[in-house]
C-alpha cells in the first residue's frame, strides 16, 4: 500500500531549515532519528497520507465486506435454524466470517499508526535538539558579540591615550569593567626588567591584591608566559606569594602582560576560595593584557626613539635643535631669562694629550656636573663639540654667574674623584631682552665667553645689553656656595 514520495516535494533525502539546524548540533543515532537517517519533511508527509489512506481503505474494506458477507451469512443462518433464531444465527455467521477481516485490517491501521507516531516523536525530539543547538549558538554569538564590542571599545581608548598615564587610567578603568567585584591589579617591570611595579589597581574594597613578587622572573604567570588559575591558596601546588596575606585563604587569577615579545608584567586579581571564573571574562583580561601591553610598548618605543632624537649621545643633554625649540617655548612664557654659554678651556690639548676616550669622559663629567649643579628647571644643551649651552627661567645673569661659578668649583672636585685631568670650563652670561631672536642671544653669549677666554680662562663673564662686561661684586666669591644651593 506504500506510495512513493511525490516528486513536487523534492527527495527524501532534502533537510529542512530545523533539520539542519539539528545536523550542525552535532545529530548521531537515537531520538530524533530513524536509523542513521534524519526524518525529512517529505517522509512526514507521506506518512501522514499514508495513515490517512489507511483510515479510508479500511472503512471501506469492512463496508465492501460487511454488504458481501450479509447474504450468505443470512441464507447460512434461514438455513440452519428458524424463527428468531435464525437471526441470531445469522448474526454470529456474520460475526465469525468479519473478525478476522477486522483483526487484519485494524492490525494493518496499528501499524501503519505506530510508524506515524515513531515519526512525530523523532520530528518532535529533532526540533527540541535544533531549539537547543539554536539557542547554544545564539548565547555563543552573544558572548563573541561582547567580548568583540570589549575589544573595539578597549582598542579606541587605548589609541586615544596620548602617554602611560593615560593609558594606566584606561586599565584601572577595564579592571572594574571586567571584574567589578574583584580586587585587580597591574604590575610592571621598570627599566632594568629587573622589579616589578604597581602600574594600575582597582578594588570594590579600595585594597588591592598586594602580590608581594618583585620580579618578573619570580612570577609564575610571567615566567610561563601563561595564564595561571589557582584555587585555593593553601593548595600543594598554588603559588607560594599567596600566602600569608591579610586575606588568609584565596583564590587567584595571574594573565602575564608582554610587550615587544617580552614577558614584562602581570594582571594579578583574587577572590574567595574555589570562587570559579568565568571564561569569557578571562579572555577579556587576555585581551586587555595584549592590548595594554602593545600600546604601552608602542609609547616606550616612540618616547625612546623621540628621546634619542632629542638628546646628544655622548651627554645625554639636549642636542642644539632642541634646546632651540626648549628655550623658545621658555622664553614666550618667562619673561626674564638668562643665558650662556659654557666652553672647556683648551680641549683640543686635552684630547691630543690624553686621547679621545679622555676628551669623552670629561665632556660627560661635564654635562653631569651641570645637572646635578643646576636646577630642574633650567634648559641644558650640547651646542656642538665642547661648547654646552644653558638657558636660566626667572634668572637674571649676574644670579646665573653664581650658579656657573659653583658648578666650576663642583667639577674641580669631580675631576680628582673620576680619575681625570684637570681642566677648567670658561662661561660667557647675558641677560635674554623680550622678542630677541635666538640667534642674537646665542652670538651675545659667544662673545661674552670669548671676553672670558680673552682674560685667561676658567671664569665667567657677564655682558649688559651693550656688550659691556659687568664686573662682580666684591666678596661675591663667598656668597657663591649659598647662591649655588638657593638656584638648585
Amino acid at each position: 500500500m506504500e506510495s512513493r514520495p511525490s516528486t513536487e516535494r523534492g527527495p527524501v533525502r532534502s533537510r529542512s531549515g530545523v533539520q539542519r539546524l539539528a545536523a550542525r548540533a552535532g545529530g548521531c543515532p537515537g531520538p530524533g532519528m530513524i536509523g542513521e537517517r534524519v526524518v525529512s519533511e517529505a517522509e512526514w508527509d507521506e506518512a501522514q497520507a499514508r495513515n490517512s489512506r489507511y483510515r479510508l481503505l479500511s472503512a471501506a474494506v469492512g463496508m465492501v465486506a460487511l454488504a458481501a458477507l450479509s447474504i450468505p451469512a443470512m441464507a447460512l443462518g434461514a438455513r440452519i435454524g428458524s424463527g428468531v433464531l435464525r437471526y441470531v444465527e445469522s448474526a454470529g455467521i456474520l460475526l465469525a466470517f468479519l473478525t478476522p477481516i477486522m483483526w487484519v485490517l485494524v492490525g494493518a491501521t496499528a501499524r501503519e499508526q505506530h510508524r506515524t507516531d515513531e515519526k512525530v516523536r523523532a520530528l518532535t525530539h529533532e526540533l527540541a535538539g535544533a531549539l537547543a543547538a539554536a539557542d547554544r549558538e545564539a548565547a555563543d554569538r552573544e558572548v563573541q558579540v561582547r567580548r568583540q564590542r570589549f575589544e573595539s571599545r578597549l582598542a579606541n581608548a587605548l589609541d586615544m591615550a596620548e602617554g602611560e598615564p593615560e593609558v594606566i587610567d584606561v586599565i584601572e578603568r577595564s579592571f572594574v569593567a571586567v571584574l567589578p567585584s574583584a580586587p585587580v591589579e597591574l604590575l610592571l617591570a621598570d627599566n632594568s626588567h629587573a622589579h616589578l611595579l604597581r602600574m594600575a589597581s582597582a578594588s570594590p574594597t579600595g585594597s588591592p591584591p598586594g602580590c608581594a613578587v618583585d620580579s618578573p622572573d619570580h612570577c609564575p604567570a610571567a615566567r610561563r608566559a601563561q595564564v595561571q588559575r589557582f584555587g585555593d591558596s593553601d593548595e600543594l601546588d598554588a603559588c607560594p606569594k599567596l600566602r600569608n596575606r591579610a586575606e588568609a585563604r584565596l583564590s587567584a587569577l595571574c594573565v602575564p602582560v608582554s610587550i615587544m615579545g617580552r614577558t614584562v608584567g602581570v594582571i594579578h586579581a583574587t577572590g574567595a576560595p574555589d570562587e570559579p571564573v568565568d571564561d569569557a571574562r578571562v579572555e577579556d583580561l587576555g585581551t586587555l593584557a595584549k592590548l595594554a601591553g602593545a600600546r604601552i610598548g608602542l609609547l616606550r618605543v616612540m618616547a625612546e626613539t623621540q628621546l634619542q632624537a632629542s638628546t646628544d649621545s655622548l651627554t645625554g643633554l639636549l642636542n642644539r635643535r632642541s634646546f632651540d625649540a626648549r628655550v623658545s617655548g621658555v622664553r614666550r612664557v618667562e619673561p626674564v631669562v638668562a643665558v650662556a654659554m659654557a666652553d672647556v678651556d683648551r680641549f683640543k690639548e686635552l684630547n691630543d694629550t690624553y686621547g679621545h676616550d679622555t676628551g669623552d669622559r670629561a665632556l660627560r663629567v661635564f654635562a653631569q656636573i651641570l645637572r646635578d649643579s643646576l636646577r630642574a628647571d633650567d634648559v641644558i644643551g650640547r651646542h656642538g663639540g665642547e661648547e654646552f649651552m644653558i638657558a636660566f627661567p626667572s634668572c637674571t645673569a649676574l644670579q646665573a654667574r653664581d650658579a656657573l661659578d659653583a658648578a666650576r668649583v663642583h667639577l674641580d672636585t669631580a675631576l680628582t674623584v673620576a680619575g681625570l685631568p684637570r681642566f677648567t670650563v670658561s662661561c660667557g652670561v647675558i641677560d635674554a631682552v623680550t622678542g630677541e631672536d635666538l640667534a642674537v642671544l646665542t652670538a651675545r653669549a659667544d662673545a661674552a665667553l670669548f671676553e672670558a677666554k680673552r682674560r685667561g680662562r676658567d671664569q665667567v663673564v657677564v655682558h649688559d645689553l651693550r656688550g659691556a662686561t659687568v664686573e662682580p661684586a666684591e666678596g661675591a666669591a663667598d656668597g657663591v656656595a649659598a647662591m649655588s644651593r638657593q638656584l638648585r
